[in-house]
Order: C-alpha cells, then structure tokens, then sequence
C-alpha cells in the first residue's frame, strides 16, 4: 500500500503538467484585430464624401470588342466583370474601415433607383426616398484591373480562359504548384466637380504563400473571397488581391487632398 502511494504522489505533479498542457491545447482564444489602426494614423476628424465609381476590367486579351453603327465598343466579358466588381466591393469597404471618408453607395444605386421610383408612382407613403436626396461625393475613385496573374506553375497553360485561370489556381493549391501570383491595377482620384484628376499611381500585389497577415485582413475584411473572387480563396492569388487593395487604400489616404475632408 505504501508503494503504491508513493507512486500515486510521484504521478500527481506530470498528471497536472499534462491537464495544463491540454487545457491550453483547447481553451479558447479570441483576437483582435488590429492592423489598420498600426498601418494608418489615428484620426477622428471631418471627413470626405467619396465614391467608388468606375473599376473597369482594363486587360487587353480578356476584352470583346463588337462593331455598333460604324463604331468599335470593347467590353470585358461578363466573368472578368464579376471579379471587378468584387474588387470594387473590397476598395468600397475599406475605405469605410479606413474611417477618413464618408462613402456613398455607386455599385448597387439601381435599388434606389427603384426605390424612389416607386415613391412616385405612388406605392409607398409620404415618407418613401425622394428624388434629391441622394448625396455626392466630392472625389470619386477610378480604379481599372491592368495586371491579373495567379501565377500557377504546370497547370496554367492547360487551360484557357477566366474558369481556366480559377481552376488552375485551385488545382495548384492542392499540388503545391505555384510561382508567383500578382495582381495591378491602376488608381485615380478625381474631383467630382471639376474632373481634375488629384492623383494617379499603378499599385501591385504580390504572393508566393497563403498567408493573409491582419493588417490586410483590417482594411480588406477577414471573410472569404466571394463571388467571382470566390476561385481564388486560400490561395497566394487572394493574398495578391488584397495586398492590391491594401496598397490602393493607404495610396487613397495618403493623396487626399486636406481641402476635401470639410464633412
């Protein structure tokens, strides 16, 4: 009996090692995300009204051009206007969480539209959305894809074609398969009033991994890709895409002219 206490009290301090060990293998843990207020300086003045108004799909071979009246019309096709319009989502949001601006809604306007459409048929009440009432930006952001790579290795000239592209991309997050994936696009900030362009640069995002560190994830939104951004997600292409528009907000709060923060 002695024996077998003694080993019971030998036992006693690895079996509390261990129950500590586990404990922090499955207690819970919650972050904050912090990397916007480390990447920009703190701010809490007036404001710009700004608008993400045009985030054209500027790539020459995923282009169609088609022949109205005598006049040549280049369009990009319906599945490269899908990624620009996510990416347009993405520059809209961060410039919300970039807290310098007072964004206004372009993408889904129509719903207005509609909306005050029926205030004047007489659908709604006396206290539907009026015609007026929708506010305008200052400066208006113009931003065109001009560089669109995921950057696959032995997969990629496989296949052809913006679902070709996304399948690569996935096919090489199973095999490992990757180079270098980047993403460009060029920015311009332009005074809604006058047309005056303010400011213009090219940026570039550039990935060999997957890893999407937290200041990206501040001014980009921690949530998956979606829509037709969708193909890219958990690969070094999404890492491109966000890093781009990282890069493409801090540009925009930088070069904002202090005359237009008056809101």
């Amino acid at each position: 009996m002695y024996g077998l206490l003694k080993v019971l009290l030998l036992l006693l301090p690895i079996t509390f090692s261990l129950a500590g060990c586990l404990e922090s293998m499955v207690k819970p843990e919650a972050t904050v995300d912090t990397g916007l207020e480390t990447q920009l300086p703190p701010y809490n003045g007036p404001r710009a009204k700004v608008a993400v108004t045009d985030f054209d799909w500027n790539i020459g071979s995923n282009r169609t051009t088609i022949g109205i009246g005598g006049t040549d019309i280049s369009f990009a096709s319906s599945e490269y206007a899908g990624i620009s319009d996510g990416l347009k989502d993405m520059l809209t949001t961060a410039l919300v969480q970039s807290k310098r601006y007072r964004v206004l809604e372009r993408q889904n306007i129509d719903s207005v539209k509609s909306e005050i459409g029926l205030q004047e048929d007489g659908f709604t009440d006396a206290t539907g959305v009026k015609r007026g009432a929708v506010k305008g930006a200052d400066i208006a952001v113009i931003a065109s894809v001009t560089g669109f790579d995921p950057g696959t290795s032995g997969t990629s000239g496989k296949v052809s074609g913006l679902l070709g592209k996304r399948a690569s991309a996935l096919m090489g997050a199973v095999s490992g398969g990757y180079s270098k994936s980047t993403m460009a696009m060029d920015i311009r900030i332009v005074d809604a009033a006058t047309t005056e362009v303010l400011a213009a640069t090219r940026v570039e995002g550039i990935a060999k991994d997957v890893n999407v560190g937290a200041a990206l994830g501040a001014l980009t939104g921690a949530g998956n890709l979606s829509g037709a951004l969708g193909g890219y997600a958990k690969t070094p292409m999404e890492k491109a895409i966000r890093s781009c528009i990282y890069e493409a907000t801090k540009y925009i709060v930088e070069n904002t002219p202090s005359e237009y923060m008056i809101h």
